[in-house]
């Protein structure tokens, strides 16, 4: 047999790779203890649940255990697909997910570019306050808060019937419930969500703002060719991480909102996984269901990556 020798930069290259790895470590031990516990727990809750995704192939008996259970092959896929509900739930998350894209994605940006404008300090600071304070409620108070004044007797309706109008049941109308969700998402989030651009903002070089100046340009079209083109990374990346999020919406608010007058438009695939996994223990087709949802997610996230990388030079990776 002919002898097969390795060369021996090969070795050396490796020993000395190994040396560097062992140098940094040592060097940086403290840096690796603190970022242990994270990268514990994406391996436990993230990475660790992965083995449980063959469920969705099986005919998962809790009795049996995952191994054990019979393989289904593509049963549940079928039956998903073939469900007088799949239409409906891709045609409500699709929609929600969208409209809260396009309302719900530029509202931070353009209070952001308003607050860079403001010249008071308090005043500013008081907006921002008042604007980001709705982000620390919980979606069970909002949601209660919604409840109480969009009901028969609640608030608005009161408010309606001072005017002689017709009262209406916000909360039971299907055509109200999209608007509601993303309208109380807005409110909730759009001051929160500026704290990242205006921290883009502040990075940009105030040369820039002296150079524009110089030339004639006023505030509108500083914002214009100086601060959105400064902050345009930072959009990017943000709207290529909500579009690989595109078919995860909100489920916790979903819940708590919607109600079986409200199926027809509020009833999404992770409503349905939850009812179907949870309430009815079909643990298998709502695996199936759940894979399905990801594997689109992650399809998007790759897709918007790749045109971005190929029209702008702003990239996940």
């Amino acid at each position: 047999m002919e002898q097969i020798t390795v060369p021996k930069a090969v070795f050396k290259q490796k020993s000395g790779l190994r040396l560097r790895m062992l140098k940094d470590l040592k060097q940086n031990k403290y840096v690796y203890l603190m970022v242990l516990p994270v990268v514990a727990y994406y391996l436990l809750f993230h990475y660790g649940p992965l083995y449980g995704i063959q469920i969705a192939f099986k005919n998962f008996s809790p009795s049996l255990g995952i191994s054990d259970s019979p393989w289904a092959g593509l049963y549940h896929f079928e039956q998903f697909f073939n469900s007088i509900y799949f239409w409906r739930l891709i045609r409500n998350t699709v929609l929600l997910s969208a409209f809260d894209l396009l309302l719900s994605f530029p509202a931070p940006i353009l209070l952001a570019l308003l607050m860079n404008e403001i010249r008071s300090r308090i005043f500013k600071r008081s907006v921002q306050t008042i604007t980001y304070l709705p982000h620390f409620v919980s979606i069970v108070v909002v949601v209660g808060m919604m409840v109480d004044f969009l009901s028969r007797d609640g608030l608005i309706n009161s408010i309606i019937g001072w005017f002689g109008l017709e009262q209406t049941a916000f909360l039971g109308e299907p055509g109200w419930f999209r608007s509601l969700y993303i309208f109380s998402g807005i409110w909730q989030n759009i001051g929160w969500g500026t704290i990242i651009y205006l921290a883009a903002i502040s990075s940009i070089d105030p040369t820039l703002y002296e150079a524009a100046k110089a030339d004639g340009a006023n505030r509108w079209k500083q914002a214009i060719h100086v601060t959105i083109p400064g902050i345009m990374p930072t959009i990017i990346i943000l709207l290529i991480l909500q579009i690989g999020n595109l078919m995860t919406v909100g489920t916790e608010k979903i819940l708590l909102m919607y109600n079986p007058f409200t199926y027809e438009t509020a009833d999404v695939i992770q409503t349905y996984v939850y009812r179907k996994g949870l309430l009815e223990a079909d643990f298998s087709y709502s695996t199936a269901i759940g894979l399905f949802n990801s594997v689109i997610n992650f399809t998007l996230l790759l897709l918007a990556n790749s045109i971005s990388r190929r029209l702008t030079e702003t990239k996940l990776w």
